[in-house]
């Protein structure tokens, strides 16, 4: 066995493809499969269904999945344990989140949080989609999990996790400037003239938050796919650069440059941004921020008033 395999193995697991999973690992193709490979003839299992494109994983794939990232968090922390890391797990607070969030609210939001005296607390960013965060926060691998809500796609989860709304996000349709006069005098397009959609990928949260919109409106919209992709920052650049339309949440949109996207009037949606912790998992550090996250005083800010 090596640890390398389990990395490899989740790398394909995340990206469903051989070629992209191989240039994150800084592999060849060639060796990165026989890594594979070797993983399942150590296990005695097809990991990956090699039979359909694109690529994804087998049922028992699917079982170690959430196995394989436990074993390879548990080797990094005895290594930080065994090392005498300056900054141990210990002292992180682990925050799984869509990429949308995490590149466009994150680093203002642990800004924000930080004034709680958390300045000797370090913040890990677990991205993923609804599937991945919310295993993270399930399996332990995240201290938070913070993720869109709607009451026409809500997270389901039981009450032992605590939940608390932090924010709102609109999501709406966005064309480049440059092409907004002509586009919003088609809108919602023609059987001649069907508008470019920037769609997002089959089963992803704001996928499915999409499809409900277009089917909510009338009149029906017209339009073709002409690109899709998991990540809401991908399909924003696509806009910018005049691709055709794409619905994208503020946190995305507001990325874009100045000036550069304009909003159509109509087919949006209005989503929650909601954390959850587990409440029969003491994390001294997940105590101190989950007030900044309520909008509650810290206790010992409240003992300190009462006092005065």
């Amino acid at each position: 066995m090596d640890i390398r395999w389990l990395q490899d193995f989740l790398t394909i697991a995340e990206t469903g493809n051989f070629t992209r999973a191989a240039e994150i690992r800084n592999s060849s193709q060639a060796a990165f499969s026989r890594r594979i490979q070797s993983l399942e003839q150590w296990l005695g299992v097809p990991l990956i269904d090699r039979s359909a494109f694109p690529t994804k994983l087998t049922p028992e794939g699917e079982r170690f999945r959430e196995r394989a990232a436990e074993i390879v968090l548990q080797v990094a922390d005895a290594k930080t344990s065994l090392t005498g890391a300056v900054v141990g797990r210990g002292q992180q607070v682990r925050i799984a989140l869509p990429h949308a969030l995490a590149t466009g609210r994150l680093a203002a939001w642990w800004a924000e949080w930080g004034g709680l005296h958390m300045n000797d607390v370090t913040c890990t960013a677990v991205p993923g989609n609804v599937h991945d965060t919310v295993t993270a926060l399930v399996s332990g691998n995240a201290d938070l999990l913070i993720c869109f809500h709607t009451a026409e796609q809500p997270i389901h989860l039981s009450a032992q996790y605590e939940r608390v709304v932090i924010g709102a996000e609109n999501l709406r349709p966005y064309v480049a400037a440059s092409l907004a006069a002509n586009v919003q005098k088609h809108f919602p397009g023609t059987q001649r003239a069907p508008l470019s959609l920037l769609m997002y990928s089959s089963g992803a949260y704001l996928g499915r938050m999409v499809d409900l919109i277009i089917e909510s409106v009338r009149p029906r919209l017209i339009g073709r796919c002409v690109f899709e992709a998991d990540m809401a920052d991908v399909l924003r650049n696509l806009c910018v650069e005049g691709r055709g339309v794409a619905w994208l949440p503020d946190c995305s949109a507001e990325g874009a440059p100045p000036g550069s996207l304009v909003a159509l009037e109509g087919w949006s949606q209005s989503m929650s941004v909601v954390a959850y912790r587990d409440r029969q998992a003491r994390n001294p550090k997940v105590e101190r921020l989950w007030p900044a996250l309520s909008g509650k005083k810290p206790a010992q800010a409240r003992k300190r008033k009462r006092d005065a």
